[in-house]
Formats: C-alpha cells, sequence, structure tokens
C-alpha cells in the first residue's frame, strides 16, 4: 500500500518563514535554461535598447516572444493527422523592488503565456497519433490562456543559495541540462526533463524549491508542490496545496565544475515521488533520474536514465538516453544536437533525433528537426516512423 507523508502547512510555512529570514547577499541561479532570468539574459546577448536599459535601473526586466512548432509525420495511424502546428506567445519579466537590487537580495518573476494549435492535433499530442508512446515539446499544446509562473525568488545570506516560492513551473529546476529546454534544445520529451519517466505536475504549481550549494562543487535542489494544479485556473493551487495534499516531491544531489557552468558540468541524481493527481488522471509514483553532461571544447556529450517504479507518466518504466550537442557548428550562435533513446514501453521503443539551432540576425531562432522512431509502441504493425520537424522563434 502506496503510504504518503503530508507535512503539516504551519510547520511548512515556518520552515519558509525561517529561509526568507536569511535572505540578502549576492544572487546564485539553480534555474535551466528557460527560467525567466536566464531567458531574458540570453535574450538581450549584445542588444542596446534604451528602452529596456531604462527598466533595468528601476529592477524591471521584461520579455516577449513568439513560438511555433511544426511536424510532419510518413505514416500515422487511422484518423490521425499527419501534420500538427502549434504556437505560443510569452510575457515573462521580474521585479527587484528597491534596496534588493544590490548583491542580489529578492526578486517577484512571472511568466504568462497564450498556447494553441492551428490544427486538431497539438504539436504536444502529435506523437501519439503516429503511433509512438511519448511527448514531443509538451509546451506547444491548446491550452489557451494561462500562467506558468509566478513567484518569489530570493538569494540567501551566504550567496550559495536560492529560494523560490510561489506558482512554477518545475521543470525549470528538476533533472536540468543544457538540451532540456524545447525552445533551444531537443523536441522530443525523450531527451527533456525526466527522460519521459518523472511524473511531473503542472505547470502554475503551488509550492517551494530552494537549491543550494553544498561546497564549491556540490549543490542540493530540493522543491515540493500541488500536483492538482491547473494552470487556467492557477489560484485552486494554493487551496490544494494546504488541503488536498496532493504533492509532487523531489530532491536532487549533483556536481557541477562551478556554479556559472551548473547546467553544462553538470552531474547529478535526482529522486522524486508524486501523489495521485485526479487532474492530470495520474497515479501515485515514485523513482529517480540520472544524468551527467560535461563540456569539452565544443562538445557536450550527456547520458540519462530514468527509472519510474509504476510508469505512471505515459507508462514508461525505463528509459536511457545518450548523445551531443556541438556548439558553434557553422556559426557562432548555432548549435547541433543528436541524442538516440530506448524506452521500455511494454515493449522496446527507440527514438532518436538530430536538430541544427539557428540564430538569424538578433531577434529570430530558427530550427529543422527531424526524428525516428523504431518499433512504435502504439502501432506495433509499423517498423518506423519518421517525423520531420520546424521550431521558430522571435522576440524582442
Amino acid at each position: 500500500m502506496h503510504t504518503s507523508y503530508h507535512p503539516h502547512p504551519v510547520l511548512l510555512g515556518l520552515l519558509l518563514t525561517l529561509v526568507i529570514a536569511e535572505a540578502a547577499a549576492s544572487d546564485t541561479n539553480f534555474g535551466g535554461p528557460d527560467a525567466v532570468d536566464n531567458q531574458i539574459s540570453a535574450d538581450k546577448g549584445d542588444q542596446q535598447k534604451p528602452l529596456r536599459e531604462q527598466w533595468s535601473a528601476k529592477g524591471i526586466e521584461l520579455g516577449l516572444d513568439y513560438s511555433a512548432v511544426g511536424l510532419y509525420a510518413d505514416t500515422v495511424l487511422p484518423g490521425s493527422d499527419k501534420e500538427a502546428i502549434s504556437g505560443m506567445v510569452r510575457l515573462y519579466g521580474s521585479w527587484r523592488p528597491q534596496g534588493q537590487q544590490e548583491n542580489g537580495g529578492g526578486s517577484l518573476v512571472w511568466k504568462l503565456e497564450h498556447r494553441h494549435s492551428y490544427t486538431d492535433t497539438s504539436v504536444k499530442n502529435f506523437e501519439f497519433g503516429a503511433g509512438g508512446l511519448g511527448l514531443v515539446t509538451p509546451p506547444f499544446n491548446d491550452e489557451k490562456g494561462r500562467l506558468t509562473n509566478l513567484y518569489w525568488k530570493q538569494t540567501l545570506s551566504d550567496g550559495e543559495g536560492t529560494l523560490i516560492a510561489g506558482f512554477m513551473d518545475v521543470t525549470d529546476y528538476v533533472d536540468v541540462y543544457a538540451a532540456a529546454s524545447p525552445w533551444t534544445g531537443f523536441m522530443n520529451f525523450a531527451f527533456s526533463t525526466g527522460t519521459n519517466t518523472i511524473a511531473l505536475p503542472g505547470d502554475a504549481t503551488f509550492g517551494a524549491a530552494l537549491g543550494h550549494m553544498l561546497t564549491d562543487s556540490l549543490f542540493v535542489i530540493a522543491g515540493i508542490s500541488d500536483m492538482e494544479a491547473d494552470p487556467t485556473r492557477p489560484l485552486e493551487s494554493v487551496d490544494n496545496f494546504f488541503n488536498d495534499n496532493h504533492y509532487f516531491r523531489s530532491i536532487e544531489l549533483g556536481w557541477t565544475s562551478s556554479q556559472e557552468q551548473i547546467y553544462l558540468n553538470n552531474i547529478h541524481l535526482t529522486l522524486w515521488q508524486s501523489d495521485k493527481s485526479d487532474f492530470l488522471n495520474q497515479a501515485s509514483d515514485k523513482g529517480f533520474n540520472l544524468s551527467a553532461s560535461m563540456m569539452k571544447g565544443n562538445w557536450l556529450p550527456f547520458v540519462r536514465y530514468g527509472n519510474a517504479q509504476d510508469g505512471s507518466l505515459l507508462g514508461i518504466k525505463e528509459s536511457l538516453s545518450l548523445g551531443f550537442v556541438y556548439y558553434g557548428m557553422l556559426a557562432p550562435k548555432n548549435h547541433f544536437g543528436f541524442a538516440i533513446n530506448w524506452a521500455d514501453a511494454g515493449s522496446d521503443q527507440y527514438t532518436a533525433e538530430a536538430f541544427y539551432y539557428m540564430k538569424l540576425g538578433k531577434n529570430l531562432e530558427l530550427t529543422p528537426d527531424i526524428q525516428l522512431i523504431v518499433d512504435p509502441a502504439l502501432n506495433p504493425g509499423q517498423d518506423q516512423i519518421w517525423i520531420a520537424g520546424i521550431r521558430a522563434r522571435i522576440f524582442w
């Protein structure tokens, strides 16, 4: 019988109060490439925009972008579409109050989105119709207007840790590595957070997470959040957290060569446990993930393994991914990635993906992509499926 430990809300509140009371000092960043602060920093690059500089001087950082993904499969299940196109507009930013602007301090972080599909099948669910068991760029769905982030981010007093509390996207801190971004990395979720095994909650999940450097190289990241979160009704997640007590919990122990390289040179073990979710129609589960990536010149090779006790996310209990990213291919800001995945989906399913990310000008990104699914779990009569894709992003 599954038994869950539910921390008392008052004890949790006291814990957060004690952690926040230690806040001040310099900023430490435990977020992945898609975390709001990292995305804004990457988009700024060498661009000089007077209005943005004026806002920055007042502690306000803003970002706006539009992204779209298109997919085409050479074969699909009867009644399924051979193509899918989905898009998304995002408004995101942070505000650092006066008195918090020096040496890190705290900031309010937000992200609002409108997710939409131009076809009957969204990009997220396209692989199912093709006969594969998996997800492709899960953010590209048809949820319409929704909240993704609204949390307070606080640097701890020793400058070696960061606390976030509020409405979160757990993929910003769980099982992070450089190529996990659905905007700049692999499209297939087999090469992203959890390698298709972690039973994640939805976005705008109410909770808290804490990352801290234990030594110059060793770190720990832990979090707890609501499993019933609906990003189109975010306020309900607060009530869920304190009354329904269905949680997603994770703790990650890892090594990095330096804080600045934390999601490039990274070896970590993630332990996770999820309670059942009525909203996601998902049973309780638990498991672990191992990940190692190490930058060698322009090469970033990686190996990632996921193991779920019951496979409640997609029915996948084990998953292993091997691959690399080569940075600076043909142009300084372009990169190429290739990876293969094996998944225990009741039968053995294999996935391979190659992509080429291009930075075109100062405000446009374009990524052609090709995927091959061998022995697709949902279409056993088919030996292989080819999926071609294109991803575009324009930002301001």
